[in-house]
This record gives structure tokens, C-alpha cells and sequence, in this order.
């Protein structure tokens, strides 16, 4: 895995958690399975799918708490990158701004599509996982 270290949102005995550089989904995240040899989510063990649905739970709460998604997409693909992982997707039905970006979810309703033109400015990027950070200790 790529040095995604600045974009961790927390930490837990199995999984971690990142922001998504590409926010085209506000609050997007990714949830990292910590086993080396972790590949597909049928081969977690108990331990870890207890513990990925402590996290998802969580996080749909924090992410409720400060965004106000609408619906949420959960996505375990593995097609780029052969580990487990989850795609974390709030979903919007109207457009959101947070700080000072637009954001919007123009196939609500429909599958998710990574916007890949669309571009976090750092900043926002910052102050969207200092939100998440400071949610999911609570």
C-alpha cells in the first residue's frame, strides 16, 4: 500500500480509516483491512467483520452528524487494488458546500462513479478529515 498516512482518520485493532483525496462524494472514505494477506471480504475473520461493522456504523454516524448524507454506499471491489478494503459513499440528493466547495452527487439515485476530474483543494480536504477525526471520537 501507497503512504496514505497523512489521510488517516483513526485507527482500530483491525482497520483503518482514511479520507479519500478525491471528495466527489462528500466525507468519502476508504476502510483498510490491517492483515497483510487480507484479499477478499468472505476470508475475514470473525474478529474483523465484527469489528468492520462497529466501524461502518460509526462512521455513518459522524458522517450524519456533520454532512447530512442522504443514502450511503458501501463498495468492496478490489478491481485496482488487491486488499481489502471498503469504499465508504455518503450520497446527496442536492448539492452540499463545504468550505466555500460545491459538491454534488449528480447520479444520486444511481450507481456511484468517481468524478476523477473533480479536485479536493487541500485545505477543504484538511477540514473535512479534521471534522471526520473529531466525529468519530465522539
Amino acid at each position: 500500500m501507497n503512504d496514505f498516512s497523512e489521510y488517516k482518520i483513526k485507527e482500530y485493532r483491525h482497520w483503518e480509516v482514511f479520507v479519500c483525496q478525491n471528495q466527489s462524494y462528500l466525507g468519502r472514505c476508504v476502510i483498510w483491512c490491517k492483515r497483510d494477506d487480507a484479499l477478499d471480504l468472505t476470508d475475514a475473520a470473525k474478529e474483523e467483520r465484527e469489528e468492520l461493522f462497529l466501524i461502518l456504523q460509526e462512521l455513518r454516524k459522524a458522517l450524519i452528524k456533520i454532512f447530512h448524507p442522504d443514502w450511503f454506499n458501501y463498495a468492496f471491489l478490489g478491481n485496482g487494488m488487491r486488499h481489502l478494503h471498503c469504499h465508504f459513499i455518503p450520497r446527496y440528493a442536492k448539492s452540499k458546500i463545504f468550505e466555500g466547495t460545491k459538491f454534488e452527487d449528480k447520479l444520486f439515485g444511481h450507481n456511484w462513479k468517481t468524478d476523477h476530474d473533480f479536485i479536493t483543494p487541500k485545505v477543504v480536504l484538511d477540514k473535512i478529515k479534521l471534522s471526520l477525526s473529531d466525529a468519530l471520537k465522539q
